[in-house]
């Protein structure tokens, strides 16, 4: 089992060199790292003399999904996994999927669970964040619970899926699971694998008010594509997120917006 890993990354240099760091510590190897910099104007472009044979490719600043489908481009085996620059892997995160897919080939994609560190302590993850690992599309649906650096997949579901949904500054990640389980298996292995780290700057997750208007994006985009019981799933759970945005538009005295998201809860509700 081949493996390509593919670092997006901007401006986190001192985080870059941990996260690369972890994957050359990994008992089972991957065949490359690609590093994509998205036009970062620290120090990032050292990272080649730090590690001599990483792939390193620089682009203008275009976002993280730019930045991944990049890297995906430029991958030379058939399996890719994911790893954000602010994360970290365990030594046995890739020996563990490698025997997972080995062991199970009917199954393209899986993903792990995690150990949240903010300011370098361990917190407890939120109930409502605990992996389950029987059905990947009801329990992402509302929101992403696969974090990109546990996800490991085969290139042909990117063929067969598509890529990172580049008009999407925020929940490109969702966006892909959700698309991907739609049709197919995703697996869960269920072990702590990666660190996911929080409180340092230009965490996009903290930048916008609203993040359900981008979740709301995917689940119209999905909805002609799903079955029938995944479509009342879908249309339930945009009726629920059209009424937050329109209540939560009018505390950013965003009354059209407000209005216009009510408009969305009759129309789904007459359906």
């Amino acid at each position: 089992m081949n493996i390509s890993v593919v670092i997006p990354t901007y401006n986190r240099y001192t985080l870059l060199k941990r996260a690369i760091a972890s994957v050359y510590a990994q008992t089972y190897l991957p065949k490359e790292v690609i590093v994509v910099d998205d036009g970062s104007d620290d120090a990032t472009q050292k990272i080649q003399k730090d590690f001599p044979d990483i792939v390193y490719i620089y682009q203008k600043n275009s976002g993280v999904s730019a930045a991944r489908n990049r890297g995906i481009f430029a991958a030379k085996h058939e399996w890719i996994a994911f790893l954000d620059s602010d994360d970290t892997w365990h030594e046995n995160k890739l020996h563990e999927q490698q025997d997972f897919h080995q062991n199970n080939p009917e199954v393209l994609i899986s993903y792990t669970d995690e150990i949240w560190i903010r300011n370098s302590k361990e917190i407890k993850i939120p109930k409502k964040f605990k992996k389950i690992g029987k059905d990947a599309f009801l329990e992402n649906i509302s929101y992403c619970n696969i974090a990109p650096s546990s996800v490991c997949l085969h290139k042909s579901l990117l063929d067969k899926y598509g890529l990172f949904d580049t008009n999407l500054e925020v929940c490109e990640d969702y966006d892909l699971w959700l698309r991907i389980a739609l049709k197919e298996k995703i697996a869960l292995i269920d072990k702590k694998l990666i660190n996911k780290y929080a409180g340092h700057e230009n965490q996009l997750s903290f930048k916008h008010w609203g993040m359900d208007r981008f979740r709301v994006q995917t689940l119209e985009k999905i909805l002609p594509d799903a079955s029938a019981l995944q479509k009342r799933d879908i249309k339930a759970m945009l009726v629920q997120k059209y009424k937050l945005l329109s209540k939560g538009a009018l505390k950013y005295d965003k009354k059209q917006e407000s209005i216009l998201y009510q408009k969305r809860v009759d129309t789904l509700e007459l359906m």
